[in-house]
């Protein structure tokens, strides 16, 4: 039992969702936990980004949609005009993105489920077909997403950032990873909280969803 319990906890770390709420001091923290930045001799360490903590083991979303499920409640309603950040400074809002279909995924450094499914989304928005904009909700901003890109090598995405909060308030401040499909007019399709293999069947489904 305990070794199936073992082989499972992979997958439930992806699908749950981190309460943005009981870890405020996770996100303050979060560039100490990214970085492991230099040994006892100054040398600089690989952080292991791909790390879980207990606590995001065992997070679930907070909203009554069970992991995995499509929230489609929202279906037509208009992204949010709250702006973001880019990466090097300035402000940016998802109407730049409403000229075609867009996933918006917000995330942040200090979310399990957020890291690992990362390079996947890197991988959508490396294909060309739907842009992918993932907008951190780490409070350190750039200090915390910066390195954490580079030490996941992600090429595609950018590390767009919401230290203020701004574009989150205005989404309700879902769990977290939350990810939300947009058509080309800047409606909302569906959104799903916590992690996703977008790799998979059933996710290319979804996005085939974008018009």
């Amino acid at each position: 039992m305990r070794s199936l319990t073992l082989a499972l906890l992979p997958t439930l770390v992806l699908i749950a969702g981190c309460d943005r709420q009981s870890t405020v001091n996770e996100q303050a923290n979060a560039s100490e936990r990214l970085s492991a930045t230099a040994d006892n001799a100054g040398a600089p360490v690989d952080a292991d980004v791909n790390a879980v903590s207990p606590d995001e083991a065992t997070a679930a979303p907070t909203t009554p949609e069970a992991a995995g499920k499509i929230d489609r409640s929202h279906q037509g309603a208009a992204a949010p005009t709250a702006a973001f950040e880019m990466p090097g400074g300035g402000a940016l809002t998802l109407g730049a993105f409403a000229q075609r279909p867009f996933l918006l995924n917000v995330w942040a450094t200090w979310c399990g489920p957020c890291k690992i499914e990362m390079p996947s989304l890197d991988a959508i928005a490396g294909g060309g077909n739907l842009a992918v904009v993932a907008v951190s909700q780490d409070l350190d901003g750039a200090k915390a997403v910066q390195p954490f890109f580079a030490q996941m090598h992600l090429k595609a995405l950018k590390p767009y950032t919401d230290p203020k909060n701004a574009l989150g308030q205005a989404l309700g401040n879902p769990s977290l990873p939350t990810t939300i499909l947009y058509d080309a007019k800047g409606r909302e399709v569906w959104r799903k909280t916590g992690g996703m293999d977008w790799a998979t069947p059933e996710a290319k489904a979804l996005l085939a969803e974008a018009k």
